[in-house]
């Protein structure tokens, strides 16, 4: 952070950074926040490309993310797994449900790799971190949606608006089977209107605290009444709808669910809302000024909240590539993984059991949120577990898989993954070797210019040379790489971007 960079004016704020300040550090700090880390042939695009062509391209559609097959398979075995948990005997109702929970488990598990191994492609980043960070503001959570096909669903839903309107984006999330599940829409009636929905819509997805009145809250969830999901299917019951007069933010009418968005798109706070998302995921821990914040705003709700013209606005401006706001983000641990696999030039093996579990311990588990206000990050990310949990999987993919402690369904997975050829799971013992045949000095210099390139030059890489000169008296140069590039990889630096 540089205390002494001034403070941009509102105006200044979201012009569109100038030539002169665009360099590698700056394309390197666009590709590690757009993205999960800045890759050299990226690196190379961007910079002869520059931000705003960079951004535009990255941004210029959400690309299709195949259906995975469990997932396929769950959606079409879904109706007769509800129909012999609805209408069958004691013994087959209970049959049914745990029959449909270990599905979901395997096809939650199939959707996270698939997932990770989609969105670990540098072109395709950008635009998964934007759907990462839009699912992390309409949260729904495996725990309680309890079915996987639903969750990729609620997914794929915001995939199809991530890049269009906000008001329609809310809409369709409103008809999510996930949400309805999630907020207990699916019992809401008039005589009884459920309020979660609306609250949280109010609060956590389109406004914030200190917005709305809590009888804004309560005419809204007559709103919603008669919200359902069907086997996954959004259904509108006409009889459980309350059709009265209701009065939102002082206005009134026989208001829909849609009405009440469009009411929601009105307010001011709308407008900053999802920018003040943007800045604590993107950018930095700390809020910008709220003049600034209002500036970005109201330009939004001009566009008619597009949300891809806010993320070219957001990520070409001088506020984005402020030096105050560099090199101080706590990676969240996705981040850190497919990152992590990015510097490394590795894939994500396909072992649900042993990467859900690291990711787990890292604390964020891909589709289960601790709650609905989604994960805190920031300085939340780290403790003496999670960082623990960070060094085991940096050892993990610097050392050899041991596939004997794999179990039969984990090692035809890896089968398959090799048939396919698709071998690079674990750093390649030959490039290793490369590296090994460097001088110590040569060879911390390129570790560091390649991990932790904001260190170059600096006591950092020259304790590493020392290391390596030591090491090469009575270990293996091999061996000794592998050491200095895992403290490297474990370093404070690394865990920021």
């Amino acid at each position: 952070m540089s205390p002494t960079s001034p403070l941009l004016t509102p105006t200044e704020a979201w012009q569109p950074l100038p030539a002169a300040d665009w360099n590698e550090a700056a394309a390197r700090h666009l590709l590690q926040r757009i993205g999960f880390s800045a890759t050299p042939a990226e690196l190379s695009r961007v910079l002869a490309d520059g931000p705003v062509r960079s951004v535009e391209r990255y941004f210029a559609h959400m690309p299709a993310f195949p259906k995975p097959s469990l997932i396929a398979k769950l959606e079409a075995d879904g109706p007769e797994l509800y129909r012999r948990a609805a209408n069958g005997s004691a013994q087959e109702k209970r049959l049914a449900q745990q029959a449909a929970r270990e599905r979901s488990r395997e096809a939650i598990f199939d959707l996270t790799i698939k997932w990770l191994q989609f969105a670990s492609r540098p072109e395709h980043s950008p635009a998964e971190k934007w759907l990462l960070f839009l699912s992390d503001v309409w949260v729904v959570g495996i725990d309680k949606v309890r079915n996987a096909a639903l969750i990729h669903q609620h997914q794929d839903y915001i995939r199809k608006f991530a890049l269009g309107s906000a008001p329609n984006l809310a809409k369709l999330m409103s008809r999510s089977p996930a949400m309805i599940t999630y907020l207990d829409l699916q019992q809401s009636k008039p005589e009884a209107p459920n309020e979660n929905f609306a609250r949280e819509l109010f609060e956590l997805f389109t406004l914030g605290e200190g917005n709305y009145t809590e009888n804004d809250i309560k005419q809204a969830a007559r709103a919603f009444t008669g919200y359902r999901q069907r086997q996954g299917e959004f259904v509108f019951a006409r009889r459980q709808h309350d059709n009265g007069r209701k009065t939102v933010f002082g206005q009134s009418g026989a208001f829909t669910g849609d009405d009440v968005i469009d009411l929601v798109f009105k307010q001011k706070a709308a407008g900053t809302f999802l920018p003040r998302q943007m800045v604590g995921f993107y950018l930095s821990e700390e809020p910008l000024p709220v003049e600034q914040t209002a500036t970005l705003g109201a330009w939004w709700a001009g566009t008619g909240h597009d949300l891809r013209k806010l993320a070219v606005k957001f990520f070409t401006s001088r506020v984005f590539f402020d030096p105050r706001y560099r090199g101080g983000y706590i990676k969240s641990p996705v981040q850190f993984y497919l990152g992590l696999l990015q510097d490394l030039d590795l894939s994500v093996a396909p072992l649900p059991r042993q990467l859900i579990g690291s990711l787990r311990s890292m604390g964020q588990t891909p589709y289960d949120p601790p709650n609905v206000r989604g994960w805190v990050g920031g300085r939340s990310w780290i403790n003496s577990a999670t960082l623990a949990a960070r060094r085991q999987v940096i050892q993990a993919l610097l050392h050899p898989l041991n596939e004997d402690q794999l179990n039969g369904d984990e090692q035809i997975e890896l089968a398959a993954a090799y048939a396919d050829g698709v071998t690079n799971f674990t750093l390649d013992e030959t490039r290793l070797a490369q590296w090994a045949k460097l001088p110590p000095a040569d060879r911390a210099r390129e570790l560091v210019h390649r991990h932790v390139p904001g260190l170059a030059g600096t006591e950092l890489e020259r304790q590493l040379t020392r290391f390596l000169e030591r090491s090469a008296r009575h270990t293996a140069a091999e061996a000794a790489t592998r050491a200095g590039l895992a403290t490297l990889l474990e370093s404070p630096n690394y865990q920021l971007c």
